[in-house]
C-alpha cells in the first residue's frame, strides 16, 4: 500500500494541513493501492506565499542559470524514467508497450525548453521603443490524469525558462507519478518555493489558485466544463490563462487514400493513450463511395486489436482510468445504439477475460450522422465514429461542424490536395498520414478546445508579459 502523506512546499516535503484522505487505483484490478493525502486551501495559500517569496531573486536570474537548471531537470526526469513509467501503468493503466514515451517526453521538456532558451531574446528593438519580455509572476499549474507527470513537466520548464514561479495542482488521481516528478525535481536542487506542488481536489486547490490575487496566470489542461469555470474565476483578477481543452478530432480520409495506411493511421490516433487523450481523432470521415470497402477494413482491423492486461506487450487499449470513466464510456455506446447508429466492432461491457478491471471493447460505429450525440460530444474512451461524406467540400463542412477545433488528420496520396484540405480545417494543428508530432509546433486549439497555446517560442511567451520603453 502506497500512502503519500506529504505535499511539496518552499523547497520542503511537509505535512500538508489538509487531512482527507484520497483512494489510489489500480485500474487493471479495480483494488486500492495506496492512499494520498489531500492539501487544502491553508496549504495552497502557503505555497502560492512561498511562489512569490521566491520570485523576486528568480526572475533575475541570467539566462545561462535558468539553462542550466532546465538541464540538471531533465537528466533528474530521466534517472527516473523506468519508475515512472511503472507507475503510470501501475496508476493509469497505461500499456506497457506504449507507457515509456511519457518519462521520455518528461525528461526531454526540460532540455528542449533549454535549447528555446538559448536562442531567446528578451529584449528586441521595435521602431523607437525597447521592448522587454518579462516573467509574469507566480503562475498556477493544473494538470490533468491522462497524462500527468508529462503535462507537470512541459508546463514547468516554460516556467523556469520565462523566470516566473509556480503553484502545482496535479490530478489527485494520480499521485503516484506526482511522487516521482516531485523527488527527481527536488534532486536538481531548484531554489525553494520556484516550484511547490500540492496534491488536492480542484474544488478546493483548484478553486483557491483560480481566485488568488497574487497568482498572474493560471495554465489548466483538462476538461472544457473546467476551463470555463476557470476562466470566469480567473476574471475577477484579470489573470493570463492558458486553456488546454477538449476536442471531437476529424480524421479525414480523402477518396486517393491507400486503405492499407489509412486504416492503421485513423485507428492509431483514434485509439491512442486508450482513447483517452483530447487529440483522439475519434470522427473518421470517408468517401461515401468507398464506404463499405472502408467498413470492412475497420472491422477487420478493430477485432485484431487487444484491450486487456496493460502489462501484456501485445494490449494496444488499457483499462479506464476509474470506474466513473469506464461508466461514462459505457454510456456514450448505449447512447449510439439508442440514437440509430449501427455497431461496427466492440460494444458495451468488458472483453472476454477482463471482469475485474475497467476495460472497454475497441469499439467503432458506423451509419452515424455528424448531429448525433457520439459525433458532438468528447467521449474519452475507445469509441470511433464512421462518417460518410460526397465531396471535399462536404468533408471540410462535416470536419469543421464541431465546438471544438484542437486536432485534425488527413489520409491521402495527392499533395496539393492534401494542402487545400488542411488549409480549410479549423484546427491548432492537422497532422498528415501519420506524420511525427513537432515538439517546437505550438499546441493548442480554436474554439472550445481551448485558449493560447503550449510548446516551442509560443509557450515560453505564454509566461511572459512585453514590455514597452521609449524616449
Amino acid at each position: 500500500m502506497n500512502i503519500i502523506d506529504q505535499v511539496y512546499i518552499d523547497g520542503a516535503f511537509v505535512t500538508p494541513h489538509g487531512s482527507d484522505m484520497f483512494d489510489l487505483f489500480n485500474p487493471a484490478s479495480a483494488e486500492v493501492i495506496g492512499q494520498v493525502r489531500l492539501g487544502d486551501a491553508q496549504d495552497t495559500r502557503a505555497a502560492i506565499a512561498a511562489a512569490k517569496r521566491a520570485f523576486g531573486a528568480f526572475s533575475r536570474t541570467s539566462k545561462a542559470e535558468r539553462i542550466a537548471l532546465l538541464h540538471r531537470l531533465g537528466d533528474a526526469m530521466q534517472a527516473r524514467a523506468a519508475d515512472l513509467t511503472e507507475a503510470v501503468i501501475m496508476e493509469y493503466g497505461a500499456p506497457v508497450s506504449a507507457s515509456a514515451w511519457m518519462g521520455d517526453y518528461a525528461a526531454a521538456s526540460f532540455h528542449l525548453a533549454a535549447q528555446i532558451l538559448e536562442g531567446y531574446d528578451f529584449t528586441r528593438q521595435i521602431g523607437t521603443a525597447r521592448v522587454t519580455m518579462e516573467p509574469l509572476g507566480v503562475v498556477g499549474l493544473i494538470t490533468p490524469w491522462n497524462a500527468n507527470a508529462l503535462f507537470i513537466c512541459q508546463k514547468l520548464a516554460m516556467v523556469i525558462a520565462s523566470g516566473s514561479t509556480c503553484v502545482i495542482k496535479p490530478s489527485e488521481m494520480s499521485a503516484l507519478q506526482t511522487q516521482i516528478v516531485t523527488e527527481a525535481l527536488h534532486e536538481a536542487g531548484v531554489p525553494a518555493g520556484v516550484f511547490n506542488i500540492v496534491n488536492g481536489r480542484g474544488d478546493v486547490v483548484g478553486a483557491e489558485i483560480s481566485a488568488s490575487p497574487d497568482i498572474a496566470k493560471i495554465s489548466f489542461t483538462g476538461s472544457t466544463v473546467t476551463g470555463r469555470a476557470i476562466l470566469r474565476t480567473a476574471a475577477e483578477t484579470m489573470k493570463r490563462v492558458t486553456l488546454e481543452l477538449g476536442g471531437k478530432s476529424p480524421t479525414v480520409i480523402l477518396d486517393d487514400a491507400d486503405i492499407a495506411q489509412a486504416v492503421p493511421f485513423a485507428l492509431g490516433v483514434g485509439y491512442g493513450n486508450s482513447g483517452q487523450a483530447c487529440i483522439a481523432g475519434t470522427r473518421i470521415l470517408v468517401p461515401a463511395a468507398r464506404l463499405a470497402e472502408f467498413e470492412a477494413a475497420f472491422k477487420a482491423a478493430a477485432e485484431t486489436i487487444q484491450s486487456g492486461d496493460p502489462r501484456d506487450p501485445k494490449t494496444a487499449i488499457g483499462p479506464m482510468v476509474s470506474v466513473r470513466q469506464w461508466d461514462r464510456v459505457q454510456s456514450y455506446i448505449r447512447k449510439g445504439l439508442e440514437e440509430g447508429a449501427t455497431l461496427l466492432a466492440g460494444g458495451e461491457g468488458r472483453p472476454a477475460g477482463t471482469e475485474n478491471g475497467w476495460y472497454v471493447k475497441p469499439t467503432i460505429f458506423t451509419n452515424v450522422r455528424n448531429d448525433m450525440t457520439i459525433a458532438r460530444e468528447e467521449i474519452f474512451g475507445p469509441v470511433l465514429v464512421i462518417i460518410p461524406y460526397g465531396s471535399d467540400a462536404e468533408a471540410i463542412a462535416i470536419a469543421n461542424d464541431t465546438d471544438f477545433g484542437l486536432h485534425a488528420y488527413i489520409a491521402g496520396t495527392d499533395p496539393a490536395r492534401i494542402r487545400a484540405v488542411s488549409d480549410e480545417l479549423v484546427a491548432g494543428r492537422v497532422l498528415i498520414n501519420g506524420a511525427a508530432m513537432e515538439p517546437l509546433a505550438p499546441f493548442g486549439g480554436f474554439k472550445q478546445s481551448g485558449i493560447g497555446r503550449e510548446n516551442g517560442v509560443f509557450g515560453l511567451e505564454a509566461f511572459l508579459e512585453p514590455k514597452a520603453v521609449m524616449g
